[in-house]
């Protein structure tokens, strides 16, 4: 039974005991029966019929009668006058010919052109890249189809699209195998890109394979993702890290806060530091301590990766609080300070605690913080 036509009036013969049409081209599926018909002939003998074939087996023409012979197991006449190939194979590609007289004298001619395929598992990306970098050649992977017959080709994709080689941004080495027994193929492709500065920070990459024989689907692979990375980092927020200790940033009056800028980079870019987006006139440090943290202190605290050859990247920011205990700092000296005229005779005391929890303990030098290991510039920490 011929399952479909196409536009090249290609006939596939999927059934052992079905028709196929006279003067087409017939494709076959490698190790499946194929029936060839002989047009005009009668169905039953006696029969006045020859076919013919050239294929890769035979040399030339080989003449094959309903009586059979040695050729029975590749090819034989069934009683209808029908050719059986029981099961097709690549040496069976070539041209088939019947001529058969029916029992008024006609003479009919069938000729077929038999093409041979079968269907490759799903293609595979080997090694496929997790990582890329901008602005330089990176091997993505390589995309491999294995028992396709014909060879049939192997197309890269990006995002969806279909991927064409241009020698310069992208770029594809193939390379086809034939099996020296089954004669089936092995088809590689290897994907190399230079992804774009500010591209996207992931893209989807994916192969599929197309047969040679139209109305067949294409194969896909599963896709891939690799990240694209700059000279030093990911593009992708968020990969410079903030830690603060205490967890949280909250602290009593007088408790000491350290900030650390965290990053994988190498080598370390320059950490600048902001507080409540405002640039701290600090060294360059990955750590920033707050001793003895004051009111003043309180606010949102970023570090800022930079380096000369990409752009400054932002950590997220942290807030900064002050818990109030009740027990010292400024609200115990605003407490002493009520009751000073009441009590005469602790006034020189109160007065000394009021003033000790208004300031609070200060630096030496007058400074309050800064960036470890570093000296604040101008003398002073903004914010």
């Amino acid at each position: 039974m011929a399952a479909g036509t196409t536009a090249g009036v290609w006939v596939l013969v999927l059934s052992l005991w079905g028709v196929a049409v006279s003067d087409q081209n017939i494709t076959a599926r490698i190790g499946k029966p194929l029936v060839l018909n002989c047009k005009g002939a009668p169905k039953k003998p006696p029969q006045q019929l020859e076919w013919k074939l050239n294929t890769g087996r035979t040399e030339a023409w080989k003449v094959l009668t309903p009586q059979g012979g040695p050729w029975d197991s590749v090819a034989r006449v069934l009683p209808n006058g029908s050719l059986l190939l029981p099961a097709v194979g690549i040496q069976d590609e070539g041209t088939f010919r019947c001529r058969a007289t029916s029992r008024n004298g006609k003479e009919t001619k069938s000729n077929y052109r038999v093409q041979v395929y079968q269907i490759p598992g799903k293609p595979d990306i080997v090694d496929p890249a997790s990582e890329l970098m901008a602005g330089v050649p990176n091997k993505v992977g390589t995309c491999v189809s294995e028992g396709g017959y014909p060879a049939g080709t192997l197309s890269w994709h990006l995002d969806g699209k279909t991927l064409i080689p241009d020698g310069k941004g992208v770029s594809v080495k193939e390379e086809t195998r034939r099996h020296p027994e089954t004669g089936l193929f092995t088809l590689h492709s290897e994907l190399m890109v230079t992804p774009a500065w500010g591209g996207a920070p992931q893209p989807t990459f994916s192969c599929s394979f197309s047969p040679s024989f139209p109305r067949r689907r294409a194969l896909h692979t599963a896709p891939i993702r690799p990240s694209v990375w700059g000279d030093l980092w990911p593009l992708e927020p968020h990969t410079v890290q903030l830690v603060v200790e205490p967890a949280g940033g909250a602290v009593p009056p007088g408790g000491t806060v350290t900030l650390t800028c965290e990053t994988s980079v190498q080598p370390p870019p320059q950490i600048h530091w902001t507080k409540d987006g405002t640039p701290l006139p600090l060294s360059p440090s990955p750590v920033l301590l707050l001793p003895e943290v004051g009111p003043e202190d309180q606010g949102t605290y970023s570090c800022v990766a930079t380096h000369p050859s990409h752009g400054p990247q932002k950590s997220r920011a942290i807030s900064i609080s002050i818990i109030e205990t009740g027990e010292e700092g400024p609200a115990a000296g605003e407490r002493l300070g009520k009751v000073r005229g009441k009590l005469t005779a602790l006034s020189t005391t109160a007065g000394i605690l009021g003033k000790k929890g208004t300031e609070g303990p200060r630096k030496p030098g007058g400074r309050r913080g800064g960036a470890c290991g570093a000296e604040p510039a101008g003398g002073s920490r903004g914010g």
